[in-house]
C-alpha cells in the first residue's frame, strides 16, 4: 500500500507544470519565496498589535481610551486581506469601515464592509464605491481613530470626479498608457481628477486621528504616488496636471483639462495624519536572495527601483548574465512601461521576458512577475529560457513578430508557459529574477 504524496499549496498555481528543468525549479522557487514574505496578512501581523487598550502601528503607540469611534478604510489589492487581519487583531472595537478591493471576498466580515471595483480603468461603480469610503471618512470626529489601508491599485479605484465621467477618466488613462506615461506622471493627473486622492481622504477625515498602513507597488517608495497618496498632502499642483496632459496630448483622446482641480493645501488638514510604509518591494527580495543562496547560488540584489521601456530591460538584464560567473541570480524590483504600438495583449512581464528572450544563451533564464498576479492577463509574467526558444521553435512562434504587435501574452499563452498565481492580495510592482546556471556531469 503505497502513501500519497503531500499536495504542496504554493502561490504559483502552475509551478509543477512549469518546473520541468532544475533550473526552473530554482528559479520557480526565488519567486515563490518572494510572493511567500509578502502575503498580506503577514505584513499585518508585523506591524500591527493590540495589548490591552493600546494599539500599536509599525512601532508608535495609540491608548485607545482616548478614542470614541475606531473607523477601517482601505484601497487597493491589498485591502481585503489587510482589513480581514485588523478585523481579527481589533474585533469589536471596530466601529466601522469599509474598503474598497478587486477581488470578492470568501466570507463577509463583521464590521467592515466589502466592495468590489475595477481595475486599471475607473468606473461607475468605483465612484459609488468611493463615495462610501469618503462617508466613513467623514463621519470621524476629532476624538476619533481611522485606520486607513492604501495599497497598489487604489489609483484606479478611488474614482471621485467633479465634473467629468468615469468614462472621460478611462479614455484618458488608457491614452497615458498608450503613450508610455511613467507612473508619477499618471498619478500626478490622477490626483487632480477625484476628491479621494491627493491628500482628499484624509481632508475627508479631519480632524480626526489618521493612521495610514502603506503597501508600497511604487518605484522608489514615494509615498505621495502610492494610489495617489490619498492622506499625503499633496506636492504637485494644477499647473503640474496640466503638464503632464500637453506632454502626453490629451486633446487627441478628446480630455478637457477644465475637468482638473486642485488638492488640499491646507497644512493644518494633515497636522493628525501619520503614514507608515508597511511593505516594499525589498522584502521579497531579501526573501528571494535568501531562498537562491540556500539553493547553492550567488545571488545579489541589483536594483529595487529599475524602470524604463520593459523589452530594452529584458535585454539589459540578459546583458548583465552574459558577464555574470554561472550559478548567479541577479535580482531587481520596480515598474517598467511599454509603449503600446499594436494591437496584441500582454503587460510589461511579459513584455519584458519576451524582449530577453532572444538574447539569452542555453543556460541562462529570465522571468519577471506582477507581484499582484495580474500581468494586465490572467498571467503574472512568461518564463523565458532555452526551454521556451525551443518550444517557439517547434510552433514556428518568431518572438520578435509578437514584440512587434506587443502580444506577449499570446506568445507564452500558446507554448503553455506563462505563470499563474491568481491574484495574491499582495502588490509591490514587479520582480524580476535573472539566472545563470550550468550543467552538472
Amino acid at each position: 500500500m503505497t502513501t500519497a504524496e503531500p499536495t504542496i499549496d504554493r502561490i504559483i498555481k502552475n509551478f509543477d507544470k512549469l518546473a520541468v528543468t532544475p533550473a526552473r525549479t530554482a528559479l520557480l522557487s526565488i519567486v515563490e519565496a518572494g510572493l511567500e514574505a509578502i502575503q498580506t496578512p503577514r505584513v499585518v501581523e508585523r506591524a500591527v498589535a493590540l495589548e490591552g487598550n493600546v494599539l500599536t502601528v509599525a512601532g508608535t503607540a495609540y491608548d485607545l481610551t482616548m478614542y470614541e469611534n475606531l473607523y477601517v478604510v482601505g484601497v487597493g489589492k491589498c485591502a481585503v486581506d489587510a482589513a480581514t487581519a485588523l478585523e481579527g487583531i481589533l474585533g469589536e472595537r471596530i466601529t466601522a469601515g469599509a474598503v474598497l478591493d478587486v477581488r470578492e471576498v470568501e466570507q463577509p466580515l463583521k464590521h467592515i464592509q466589502t466592495l468590489v471595483g475595477t481595475h486599471p480603468f475607473p468606473s461607475a461603480q468605483n465612484i459609488t464605491h468611493t463615495r462610501a469610503l469618503l462617508d466613513i471618512a467623514q463621519r470621524a470626529g476629532d476624538h476619533d481613530l481611522v485606520l486607513v489601508i492604501i495599497s497598489g491599485g487604489g489609483s484606479a479605484l478611488l474614482t471621485q470626479p467633479k465634473t467629468h465621467t468615469a468614462h472621460d477618466e478611462a479614455k484618458l488613462i488608457e491614452h497615458l498608457f498608450r503613450g508610455g506615461a511613467m507612473i508619477e506622471d499618471l498619478n500626478t493627473v490622477r490626483k487632480h481628477l477625484s476628491e479621494a486622492r491627493g491628500g482628499h481622504l484624509a481632508a475627508a477625515a479631519f480632524p480626526a486621528t489618521v493612521v495610514s498602513l502603506l503597501f508600497s507597488d511604487v518605484p522608489g517608495n514615494d509615498i505621495h504616488t502610492i494610489s495617489s497618496g490619498p492622506t499625503v498632502m499633496d506636492e504637485s499642483t494644477l499647473e503640474d496636471a496640466r503638464a503632464v496632459l500637453e506632454k502626453y496630448h490629451a486633446e487627441h483622446c478628446g480630455f478637457d483639462p477644465a475637468h482638473l482641480f486642485e488638492t488640499p493645501k491646507v497644512e493644518s488638514m494633515f497636522v493628525h495624519v501619520r503614514n507608515e510604509l508597511v511593505l516594499t518591494n525589498e522584502t521579497a527580495l531579501v526573501a528571494m536572495k535568501s531562498r537562491a543562496e540556500a539553493l547553492g547560488y550567488s545571488a545579489m540584489i541589483r536594483d529595487t527601483d529599475i524602470r524604463g521601456e520593459a523589452r530594452e530591460l529584458g535585454k539589459l538584464l540578459v546583458d548583465e548574465l552574459h558577464a555574470a560567473r554561472p550559478r548567479t541570480v541577479l535580482l531587481y524590483g520596480g515598474e517598467t512601461t511599454v509603449t503600446i504600438e499594436g494591437p496584441g495583449k500582454g503587460g510589461r512581464n511579459e513584455e519584458l521576458s519576451l524582449g530577453a528572450l532572444a538574447h539569452l544563451t542555453e543556460h541562462e533564464l529570465v522571468l519577471s512577475v506582477a507581484s499582484d498576479g495580474r500581468d494586465n492577463t490572467e498571467y503574472a509574467g512568461g518564463i523565458a529560457d532555452a526551454e521556451t526558444k525551443r518550444l517557439a521553435s517547434n510552433e514556428s512562434l518568431d518572438p520578435a513578430n509578437f514584440l512587434y504587435t506587443n502580444d506577449s501574452f499570446t506568445f507564452f499563452h500558446t507554448l503553455k508557459q506563462g505563470v499563474n498565481t491568481g491574484y495574491t492580495g499582495a502588490n509591490v510592482a514587479d520582480l524580476m529574477v535573472a539566472m545563470k546556471h550550468e550543467e552538472r556531469a
